[in-house]
């Protein structure tokens, strides 16, 4: 009888630890995900020519990531150096990002011939006379592509049954890193603006801010190696510089595609029907 009951006890607290990581699973998930599909969902959904780009995007980001996987596993006496694998995937990534704007900028003109010709409503020949909004559906497609990948296997771990911390791990881990996620995931989204606004104006300022920028936040994550216990709040640590960078990258972002005081005092009052960055 005594054996029943201890069964009973340890299969119910299983039960109890499943739905604990089920939760912090769903919770993660949301917070790193919640936003950018949002994002999705509301401005590129609905039109098939943002829903092109933005695969195309993110089939540019995956080549880079091969590229840099293939050069992390060539070089052997390396592989054990994280530094150095991360270093050479952002420059792959800025690489293809680079080139998948001039990619975008060749076919540019065919595009809008096609998006012209459709009879698609929901294709709009704005999307390419105004670069701004091509430049943000790849950004946003480099990000998405970017944090499923960065964050898919914490999210494997945590689906249970098991509790964060058990072994002595930082019990900050999981939400830490769908926090980084998301901010890395909107930083794309910025970046790509930046960046297509700096090729088309010549000002390469604006190209070696987000190079250096992605290079800055990419290296703070280094940080994290330094956890040591269940109560490390070391991975807190690049939180709050990250999403410095990202109000910031925002802010330059809005006002490198035309956005102004006016325009975001428009939107808040609603004094126009519709509110538009031209």
């Amino acid at each position: 009888m005594s054996k029943h009951k201890h069964y009973n006890f340890f299969f119910s607290l299983r039960q109890e630890n499943r739905k604990m990581t089920l939760m912090e699973f769903f919770g993660c998930t949301f917070i790193a995900f919640g936003p950018p599909i949002a994002l999705f969902i509301f401005t590129i959904a609905k039109d098939p020519m943002r829903v092109i780009v933005l695969i195309a995007s993110s089939f540019f980001w995956l080549i880079a990531l091969l590229i840099s996987s293939i050069l992390w596993f060539a070089v052997v006496p390396l592989r054990e150096t994280l530094a150095f694998g991360l270093v050479f995937s952002v420059l792959f990534q800025e690489l293809f990002r680079f080139l998948f704007y001039k990619i975008m900028r060749l076919a540019n003109e065919g595009l809008i011939k096609v998006s012209q010709q459709s009879d698609n409503s929901n294709i709009t020949p704005r999307d390419f006379a105004n670069t701004h909004i091509m430049a943000y559906v790849s950004g946003l497609g480099f990000g998405l592509m970017s944090g499923a990948f960065s964050l898919i296997n914490v999210l494997a771990d945590l689906w249970g049954p098991g509790s964060i911390g058990i072994h002595g791990d930082s019990k900050y881990f999981f939400w830490s890193s769908s926090y980084l996620t998301l901010c890395f995931i909107l930083l794309h989204t910025m970046w790509g603006v930046i960046f297509f606004a700096g090729m088309d104006r010549k000002c390469y300022f604006y190209v070696a801010y987000v190079v250096a920028t992605h290079m800055l936040v990419s290296c703070l994550t280094l940080l994290n190696q330094l956890s040591s216990s269940t109560d490390s709040a070391i991975y807190l640590g690049p939180l709050i510089p990250a999403y410095i960078i990202l109000v910031v990258s925002g802010i330059f972002a809005f006002y490198t595609a035309g956005g102004s005081l006016a325009n975001i005092k428009n939107c808040v009052t609603c004094r126009k029907r519709r509110y538009q960055i031209e």
